[in-house]
Formats: structure tokens, sequence, C-alpha cells
């Protein structure tokens, strides 16, 4: 209380113990490729097609990387960041061998790209590959344009469940050369969506059409569809703007074979254009089967972490659990009214829970607070059935 000693009229400010709670971004990507100029392995913030040709050239100095941000773009994307983690020509150098070692020189293949994605974490300012994007909280999107190899796509999954915040787009190779049961897909992870084939698009370089990789493309749209509808939305069933064919043309039947393994395809739909046509992470678990549910859980969770920091070193007691609660379930009763989750009303969609029971006396000895959250995300309508039947005639 303050200290009154002379008489007149005082003015206080308090505070209505409201802390709202802000959603986080969800369509701040991060793009990770090779340039023949621009800074190494360091995470540039680029907010439109001119300032990453400033940094980075434009489509002669990289193989991937400057038509993946050109199509982030086109197709809806802002604010990105991009790290430039070597030059093409250092990602094809051959291994060397000794002259007298007949054997290692027998051995002796190209040196595999993959590390200069995978990258070491030593520390601020030591850091390359993936691990550039570590300190970066607002990226919640990963793309390594081009990039196929397994233990790329394995780094780039780690790297996504590791920090939990973000999200990996992950591509295919150009080519198809096994059955369609057959092909590759990354590992088990509800941390990435993978999808097929590649896109023709016009080359300004070339002055002809070329094929390029999808992640960049597919990336713009996640942002777009989060723009203009939420990320509680599936993207797919999105137009992908400049695209003008595809590498592989595909059926329905044919879908049949990948989409259940949680391979997304990009589909001519005839007169509605190209479009994506799929909405499955590669996880085999049904809970996390579906991009917008995973994606919208850690928008959730991150929006709460965030705007909850100011109880850390408050009393723990009930006037803080109350407090706690109240914040959070007005942050999900935006989320609830936005159509992002599943619920006639507030108490079917979502709980939150921080009382005596989820805080024993010997959880508050050890400093804690514990708030049990449940939501009811609302998932895709993936296979929409009508049933059709005959009926009679009136006479």
């Amino acid at each position: 209380m303050p200290d009154y000693k002379s008489p007149g009229v005082y003015i206080e400010e308090v505070s209505s113990g409201n802390k709202p709670i802000e959603s986080a971004s969800t369509s701040v990507a991060g793009f990770i490729g090779e340039s023949a100029v621009g800074p190494l392995n360091e995470a540039v913030p680029i907010a439109n097609w001119a300032q990453y040709t400033k940094y980075f050239g434009g489509f002669k100095e990289s193989p991937y990387l400057a038509q993946a941000l050109y199509q982030w773009f086109a197709n809806g994307g802002g604010l990105c960041f991009v790290s430039c983690c070597g030059r093409p020509d250092e990602s094809e150098a051959a291994a060397t061998a000794k002259k007298d070692d007949k054997k290692a020189k027998a051995a002796a293949k190209p040196v595999s790209k993959a590390g200069m994605y995978i990258g070491e974490d030593k520390g601020p300012g030591s850091r390359s590959g993936f691990h550039v994007f570590n300190p970066v909280s607002e990226i919640s999107l990963i793309v390594a344009p081009g990039q196929y190899d397994p233990a790329v796509h394995d780094a780039m999954l780690s790297h996504c469940e590791n920090n939990q915040d973000r999200f990996a787009i992950m591509d295919c190779p150009p080519d198809l050369d096994v059955a369609l049961n057959e092909m590759y897909k990354p590992r088990d992870s509800s941390y990435g969506a993978y999808y097929f084939p590649w896109l023709q698009v016009f080359d300004p370089v070339l002055k002809d059409n070329k094929f390029i990789p999808p992640s960049g493309p597919v990336a713009g749209v996640y942002a777009r569809t989060d723009g203009d509808r939420g990320v509680h939305k599936a993207p797919a069933n999105e137009l992908v703007r400049g695209a003008l064919g595809l590498k592989y043309y595909l059926t329905g039947t044919e879908q049949a074979l990948l989409n259940p393994r949680g391979i997304n395809l990009i589909r001519d739909m005839g007169d509605r254009g190209i479009r994506i046509w799929g909405a499955r992470t590669i996880s085999s678990d049904p809970e996390w089967r579906y991009i917008n549910v995973r994606r919208l859980f850690l928008m959730v969770e991150q929006s709460i972490k965030s705007g909850t920091q100011w109880a850390v070193f408050e009393p723990n007691d009930q006037n803080l659990w109350k407090k706690l609660v109240r914040n959070v379930r007005a942050f999900l009763m935006t989320v609830w009214r936005s159509g992002a989750l599943f619920g006639k009303t507030p108490e079917e969609a979502f709980y939150v829970k921080c009382d005596e029971e989820t805080n024993p006396p010997e959880l508050i000895d050890m400093g804690q607070v514990n708030i049990e959250i449940g939501i009811a995300p609302v998932k895709p309508a993936e296979f929409v059935i009508f049933k059709i039947g005959q009926i009679a005639g009136g006479g």
C-alpha cells in the first residue's frame, strides 16, 4: 500500500488480473538450402522476393532454394527465415582417396550433401544445418527444398520433435522408379507431412517450363490457408498457384495405395486446377493422422506456454490457480469460437483443471503448478459419402 502523508486525491492503477493469451504464429517458415551467394549458416529474415534476391541472388544461384522461395510468396507465404547451408558446387564434390590405396579408390563415391543439412550445434555462433533455426522461436514450418535423402528427412523430423513447436514439409524424389506400393516415405512421425509428385512451373532463366520439388509452394498454401481460414483447416483441396503441370498424374484408384501410408498427392483436378489432395501426417497413430490436428495442438501449446510466463515465481496458491484457469479458458473460448474445436458448447469442446487434485502438497513443495487441459479438435471430412437410393414414384 502507498504511504499517504498529504491530504488530497490519489489515483492508483489496479490490474484486472487478466493476462490475455495471444495465438502463436503458425505460418512462419524456415527454409534451408544451397546458394552460390549469401551468408552461410545464418537465419536471415526474409519478407518478400526482393529481399531474398538481395541476400541470396536469384534462380541462377540456387538449384532449388530460389524457386521454393518464389513459389512460397506466390502461394501466400509471408515472413520466413532462410539459411544457406552450403554452396551448390560443394555438395557435389567427389570424395578423395589415397593413390596408393586401391581399395579406398575403388570405394570412393560422391560426398553426400546430407551432412550440410543435418549440421551440428556447438552453441551460439557455431550452429549449422537445421540447428541454425533452434533459437528462432517464430518458426513454425521447416522446409528443405529438393532434399529427399532419408537422413535429411530424419534430421528434419528430429528437429521438429525436439523443438516441439514446428512442422516439417518434406519432398519426394523426382523420379518414380518403383511400384506405387513400394514408394519410399519418411519414418513415422506426427511432426511432418510428405508430398508427391514434383510440379511443373515456368523458369524465367531457362525461358521454359521445369519441374521443381513441391515443398516450397505447399508451404505457401499452408500459410495462405492459415490466414484465410485458420490453422484448424486442413491445407488440402487448395489450388497450387503457379503450377502448370505435374511430373506424374495419378488417379483416385492409385492414390488409394498411397493415402493410407500418409503420402499426400498433388493432383490435376481438371477445370479446378492442380490441387493438394491429401491432409495426412506420416504418423501411424490415428490420433495424429491429420496435419491440421497436429498443427492446432502446436499452436495451442505454444500460445499457452508463451502467454503464462507471468506465472513463474508467483505464490503457488489457489489465487494463482484461478487466474491460470481463467486466462486459459478465455483463450480456448476464442479458439472454440473460431471453429477449431468440436462441440456445441465450450464444455463439450474443452476443459481446464487446476486445483488441489492436480496440485497436491508434494508437487507444490517441488515448486510445480500443474494444469490439466483437454481439447476436442475438429478433424477434416476426408471422405464425403452420399448414400443414394431409388424411391417409388407417386402415381
